[in-house]
C-alpha cells in the first residue's frame, strides 16, 4: 500500500511538472510574439492620434495604454531572464537552496513591481497615499501577519504586493487566482516563494490556505482577498442572492448594508487564522482604483483623475476571538468597517456609485 501511494505521488509530480513545463513554454512563446505586435500598435497609436491630441492637447490615451502594455511585457521578459540567471547561479549551491531561491525571487519581484508602479505613476498619473504609513523595513518583525484586503480595480493586487515588499519590508505569501499563471514571469517567480493558486488542483481551498498560513514566520505576510474577486455591483447582488439560497438570511441582510464591498468568503480567512494563531491580522481598505473595473472604464477613466487612498489597521493576535462562529462574526464586523471607510473616501466615479 505504501509503495502504491508513493508511486501515485511520483506520477502526480511528473504529470504536474510536465503540465507546468508545457504551460510555461506556451506563455513564454506568446510573450515573445506579443512584444513586437504591441510595439507596432504603439507606433500606430502615436501616428493616428497625434493630429487630434496635438490640436486639442488631449491625454494621448491610445499611446498611454499601448505604451504601458508594452512596458509590462518587457518587464515580464526581464523577470524571466532574471529567473533564468538565478536558476543557473544556484545550480552548484546545495546548501540552503530553498531559502536562497525564495529570497532572490522576492528581490526580483520587488524590483519588477517597483518598475511597474513608477511607470504607472508617469503614464497614468498614479498617486498613492497609505495611512498610516507602513512601518518600513525593520527586518525583525516580532510576529507574522495575515493581511485581508479589499479587491477592487485593475492592478490593486500588484500595488499591494509592491507596498508590502518595498515599504513595509514584509515577505508576502500570496493567495492568487490560478488564471494569473498565464503571466509567465509571475508564474515562475511565484513558484519559488510560498504561494497558493486557487482553485487548488486537489483538495479544498481552505486546506491549501491553512497549509500556507502554517508556514509563516516573523517577517512574513499571508495575503488574502476575502471577496474572491473584484467588486462590481452585479457581483454584489449575486453574492447576496447566493447567501439567501444557502439559508443565511442574517448574513445576507448584513451584506446588503455593505454597499461598497462583496460579502467576505470567510472559509479561507478562518483557515488562515486557525493555522497561524500567533499572527496579527491586518485589514486593508482602498479606493481610487475602483473607478477602473472594465474595458470601458479603462478607456474612460485613465489617466487617473484622483489618487489612490489606502487605509489599514492591525489587530494583535490576542484580540482575535476564539472559535469559528465568533471569528466569522468578527470578520464580518471588520469588513463593515472597510465598507464604512470606502463610503467616506470613494469618488463619485467608483464602481459602486
Amino acid at each position: 500500500m505504501t509503495n502504491a501511494s508513493t508511486s501515485r505521488r511520483h506520477a502526480t509530480r511528473l504529470v504536474g511538472a510536465l503540465v507546468t513545463g508545457l504551460r510555461r513554454t506556451a506563455t513564454a512563446t506568446l510573450l515573445f510574439a506579443l512584444i513586437p505586435t504591441v510595439a507596432t500598435l504603439v507606433v500606430a497609436a502615436g501616428v493616428l492620434c497625434a493630429p487630434v491630441s496635438l490640436a486639442t492637447r488631449g491625454p494621448w490615451k491610445p499611446v498611454r495604454i499601448t505604451s504601458f502594455a508594452l512596458f509590462y511585457l518587457l518587464v515580464d521578459l526581464a523577470g524571466l531572464m532574471a529567473a533564468a540567471i538565478l536558476w543557473a547561479r544556484q545550480l552548484p549551491d546545495k546548501q540552503n537552496r530553498e531559502e536562497r531561491r525564495a529570497a532572490d525571487a522576492f528581490a526580483v519581484l520587488e524590483r519588477l513591481l517597483r518598475l511597474l508602479r513608477r511607470a504607472a505613476e508617469r503614464v497614468f498619473r498614479l498617486q498613492v497615499e497609505v495611512r498610516p504609513p507602513p512601518p518600513g523595513e525593520t527586518g525583525h518583525a516580532v510576529v507574522p501577519v495575515l493581511v485581508f484586503v479589499r479587491h477592487a480595480g485593475v492592478g490593486d493586487s500588484f500595488l499591494l504586493l509592491q507596498i508590502l515588499l518595498s515599504q513595509a519590508g514584509l515577505r508576502p505569501h500570496t493567495v492568487l487566482k490560478r488564471t494569473l499563471r498565464a503571466d509567465p514571469a509571475l508564474d515562475v517567480l511565484m513558484g519559488r516563494v510560498p504561494h497558493c493558486f486557487l482553485p487548488p488542483l486537489d483538495g479544498r481551498a481552505e486546506d491549501a490556505i491553512g497549509d500556507l498560513a502554517a508556514q509563516l514566520t516573523p517577517g512574513d505576510a499571508l495575503v488574502i482577498f476575502p471577496e474572491g474577486g473584484n467588486f462590481t455591483p452585479r457581483r454584489r447582488q449575486r453574492a447576496i442572492a447566493s447567501l439567501r439560497r444557502r439559508g443565511l438570511p442574517r448574513r445576507a441582510s448584513r451584506a446588503e448594508q455593505m454597499r461598497h464591498v462583496l460579502p467576505p468568503l470567510d472559509a479561507g480567512a478562518l483557515a488562515a487564522i486557525a493555522a497561524a494563531p500567533a499572527a496579527d491580522v491586518v485589514f486593508v481598505a482602498h479606493t481610487g482604483l475602483d473607478v477602473v473595473h472594465s474595458a470601458r472604464t479603462v478607456w474612460s477613466r485613465l489617466p487617473l483623475r484622483d489618487g489612490v487612498r489606502t487605509r489599514w489597521w492591525r489587530i494583535p493576535a490576542s484580540r482575535v476571538p476564539l472559535g469559528d462562529d465568533a471569528r466569522s462574526e468578527w470578520l464580518l464586523t471588520q469588513w463593515a468597517r472597510v465598507d464604512h471607510w470606502i463610503a467616506d473616501h470613494a469618488t463619485p466615479d467608483a464602481a459602486h456609485a
